[in-house]
């Protein structure tokens, strides 16, 4: 049985605390390269794209990244960048999105996004290695070497 579910725009503690950083340190970077960076970053740690993702409760939040890729939260600590076909509505000002499922589970080349009246085919799905993105982002600065001798 296929189903639709649709969420608001909705961020994790942990994903709006790296958006604000990310924001923050950027303030005087243009929109378009803020957002560039922030998809960098995200598809640094994205792993090889799998055929499918399982949401047992649903999804949690999401994210779009930009006009068609979007980070869909599944818990706290899984996400997943979602790509689209194109054409596709600009990702970037859908206020609500919808994934289609099948029995809980969304799969790339079957299942869409919809927004603001588009039907997306997703095109590929890459999870996201959420916890070695937050260790390199909380990792402490080297100390540097003194080396000094008496």
């Amino acid at each position: 049985m296929r189903a639709m579910r649709h969420v608001g725009e909705r961020l994790l503690p942990a994903a709006a605390l790296t958006t604000a950083l990310t924001l923050a340190s950027c303030s005087s970077v243009p929109l378009a390269q803020r957002q560039a960076v922030r998809l960098q970053r995200y598809e640094a740690y994205a792993g090889k794209p799998i055929r499918e993702f399982m949401w047992n409760t649903g999804y949690k939040s999401w994210s779009a990244l930009s006009r068609d890729k979007l980070l869909v939260w599944t818990d706290l600590d899984r996400p997943y960048l979602v790509t689209v076909y194109h054409p596709c509505t600009d990702l970037m000002f859908a206020r609500h999105i919808g994934i289609t499922s099948t029995v809980d589970t969304v799969q790339a080349h079957f299942d869409f996004v919809t927004a603001d009246g588009w039907r997306c085919m997703i095109s590929t799905i890459r999870p996201i290695d959420y916890k070695r993105m937050q260790r390199a982002t909380h990792r402490p600065a080297a100390a540097p070497a003194h080396t000094t001798q008496r």
